[in-house]
């Protein structure tokens, strides 16, 4: 990442912090090189398993014409945060799946970490890029899929019940965006 790319991330980053100097002061010098910085303002991040979210994460970066929005390694807790445009009435449901909105934080590290239990799979571009939440699910149903066949449990089929049940879907793995309006969202 060139160094003006870089300073445009830590800038954008660095202002959902409480304070953003002393966040990019601990990002440049600091013992941690972690800051605590709060979801719900600017986005929210989606936290899903580490093998769905590193799956997701690649089939994100092959899809042409899609510029991916930042996604965030924990190794530690074998999580992957995808970072999309905070939307307070929208529940994301599925085995696995949290959604950290206003009045959560995360721990994020310097935009150009590319390497540590806490790491930046796709840094943040500095423009405000976020990940589209239709694209997103549809990535990550997609790719629940796959390792549900993987895994040996069949391909899901297209006349399961309508609102299927998370725990126990019937062939395989289910993810449900709901919005607001209470509307069901599927892929």
């Amino acid at each position: 990442m060139a160094l003006t790319e870089w300073t445009k991330s830590m800038e954008w980053l660095a202002a959902a912090s409480e304070d953003p100097g002393a966040c990019k002061q601990e990002w440049q010098n600091g013992s941690t090189g972690v800051a605590l910085l709060e979801a719900g303002r600017f986005w929210d991040v989606l936290i899903v398993p580490e093998q769905l979210g590193l799956r997701v994460a690649d089939l994100l970066e092959e899809l042409p014409l899609l510029e991916p929005g930042p996604c965030l390694l924990d190794t530690r807790r074998r999580h992957v945060g995808f970072l999309l445009p905070p939307e307070p009435q929208t529940v994301w449901i599925g085995t696995g799946v949290r959604l950290l909105g206003s009045g959560t934080w995360i721990a994020a590290p310097a935009p150009h970490c590319r390497w540590g239990a806490l790491r930046w799979l796709v840094p943040p571009d500095g423009a405000g890029s976020l990940h589209m939440p239709e694209v997103l699910e549809v990535a990550l149903q997609r790719c629940a899929d796959e390792l549900s066949r993987l895994q040996g449990h069949g391909t899901p089929t297209a006349h399961g019940p309508t609102l299927p049940s998370v725990e126990a879907a019937p062939g395989g793995p289910q993810l449900v965006r709901q919005c607001g309006s209470g509307e069901r969202v599927r892929p």
